[in-house]
């Protein structure tokens, strides 16, 4: 026996997109439920990297609700790079009017998103792997198991394998891929974390490392997928290119807990609204993380499509949801060319290729000798003002 009930919004997937938009909708009186297909110990602990970008921030501050979810997350002053063994600081706050990014963990933030959603009265149900259907009428329904529910509109903020996507028309969607032929492998290890974010470019590939709490670090090391696995690297080996990469002999090695490969890739979908059904976050468009925008595109989408939301609810105006599309593409697409541009300066740093090392090194030079390429720089990174 199927069980129905009805709500204004359904939203399709608990990620950042989908618990931010369902904050905004709830502490704007407009009544919504959530359904993901994962577990909650899944959702929760699921290791991603996270740093909010100013604007990114800003959003939880405009809807009150900075203590319960950027407490004690760390804001970001420098950024270290290191070209060939040499350490150059960053400080993007400084050049970008003071407007910093905060350091939260992905896992950490859906964790405070969800106990803010559900102290409200929220309404999420996990193991729900839902359908969505008659998204070009009035009444589109989302469905799992045995149970319906009916809604004005459907969010759709199930990733990019989701099936809010999938539910739109081949012939009404364009999508556009490319493939940077990069790849990193990513390990979280009990190593003493750096003073500061840092990256290093060096002849030998590129490396990172980032703090992951007081005594861990999360490391990364680019790869060339296709031609090497490194999965099949020793770990001593693994160790031996991030001490040779980030120009540290002195690194510790500690005891890896997390290991994964990232694919560098990108891919947005044209248009991000189909009926009544409104993309958001990865479900719609996929970033390098180059610039760490990735979460913060999420975010951005779920304070449009929320904003035009309660326009549509509150004052019977739907013109915000018809424009939602195009407003979040124009920023998508300003950090897909931020992040390809930053991606190459980085990674195309190798002698592999001595023209593109020269472009690369030319790139970085100027952060260092022309102020005005040096705030655009952290002007980017400091994120894209709300609309």
């Amino acid at each position: 026996m199927v069980t129905t009930s009805e709500t204004r919004v359904a939203i399709v997937g608990a990620g950042p997109a989908g618990l931010t938009l369902a904050n905004l909708l709830q502490r704007n009186g407009i009544g919504c439920v959530v359904v993901e297909a994962r577990s909650r110990s899944r959702v929760e602990q699921r290791q991603r990297a996270g740093v909010l970008d100013h604007y990114g921030s800003q959003i939880f501050a405009a809807a009150g609700l900075t203590d319960q979810v950027l407490a004690d997350a760390p804001a970001e002053r420098f950024l270290e790079f290191r070209f060939d063994g040499e350490p150059r600081f960053f400080e993007g706050p400084a050049l970008a009017g003071g407007r910093a990014g905060r350091i939260v963990p992905q896992q950490l933030l859906v964790r405070r998103l969800l106990a803010a959603f559900e102290a409200g009265g929220g309404d999420i149900r996990f193991e729900a792997d839902a359908t969505v259907h008659d998204l070009t009428t009035d009444r589109p329904r989302v469905t799992y198991g045995e149970h319906e529910i009916t809604a004005a509109y459907v969010a759709g903020c199930d990733g990019f394998h989701g099936a809010s996507r999938a539910a739109v028309p081949a012939d009404d969607l364009t999508t556009y891929t490319f493939d940077h032929g990069i790849g990193w492998y990513t390990l979280l290890a009990s190593s003493p974390p750096p003073w500061h974010a840092l990256m290093a470019m060096s002849r030998h590939g590129f490396a990172a490392q980032f703090a992951r709490g007081p005594g861990a670090s999360r490391f990364y090391l680019q790869y060339r997928p296709g031609a090497e696995d490194p999965r099949e690297w020793p770990d001593a080996y693994a160790w031996e290119q991030l001490r040779l990469r980030l120009g540290d002999p002195e690194l510790v090695a500690g005891e890896i807990t997390d290991r994964e490969v990232v694919e560098m890739r990108s891919f947005v979908a044209e248009p991000m609204s189909h009926g009544r059904l409104h993309l958001a976050g990865d479900a719609a468009h996929i970033i390098t993380p180059m610039g760490a925008k990735g979460m913060n595109l999420a975010l951005a989408d779920a304070d449009v499509l929320a904003r035009a939301l309660i326009a549509a609810e509150r004052d019977g105006d739907e013109a915000p949801l018809r424009a939602y599309s195009d407003v979040c593409l124009r920023r998508t697409w300003d950090y897909q060319e931020f992040s390809r541009w930053f991606t190459e300066m980085v990674h195309d740093v190798s002698d592999d290729d001595p023209f593109r090392r020269k472009l690369a090194k030319a790139r970085f030079e100027r952060l260092w000798t022309n102020p005005k390429a040096a705030e655009w720089f952290a002007d980017m990174m400091a994120g894209t003002a709300l609309i």
